[in-house]
């Protein structure tokens, strides 16, 4: 004796459920890990972003004052959301500094004139991250 679906009645097979179940996983599987990725490559081009513009204000404010600062109020500076600039040191002379973004490890860092090197960056005026 086999069932017969009846004339009136609507709905999905446990099987036609259990298939666009696996259907959506696997979607899911493939865009997880790239959604992350894009997000990660957003907060390193931010921290980056910060960099450069604290390097634009360091120069300005070197050309009005004769030497470069830590104080990033001073400056004018305000730092994109959850990015974290740090500036280790800052005399007339030269100036470092280091961006982090609490999700991700990545780190990126600038040094200009005789500032001491502030890892990943390895040359005067460029931007590196790790």
């Amino acid at each position: 004796m086999t069932r017969q679906r009846y004339a009136g009645a609507d709905g999905f097979t446990l099987i036609e459920l259990l298939i666009v179940v696996v259907i959506i996983g696997i979607l899911a599987a493939i865009a997880i890990p790239k959604y992350n990725e894009v997000k990660e490559r957003a907060v390193i081009a931010a921290m980056q972003s910060d960099l450069r513009k604290l390097s634009s204000k360091q120069e300005l404010h070197h050309a009005e004052f004769s030497t470069y600062t830590s104080d990033l109020t001073a400056m004018d500076f305000i730092e994109s959301q959850d990015v974290t600039v740090s500036i280790g040191e800052a005399t007339v002379r030269g100036w470092s500094a280091q961006a982090n973004h609490p999700n991700t490890d990545v780190s990126c860092a600038m040094y200009f004139g005789n500032a001491a090197q502030v890892a990943p960056a390895s040359q005067p005026g460029l931007l590196a991250c790790t």
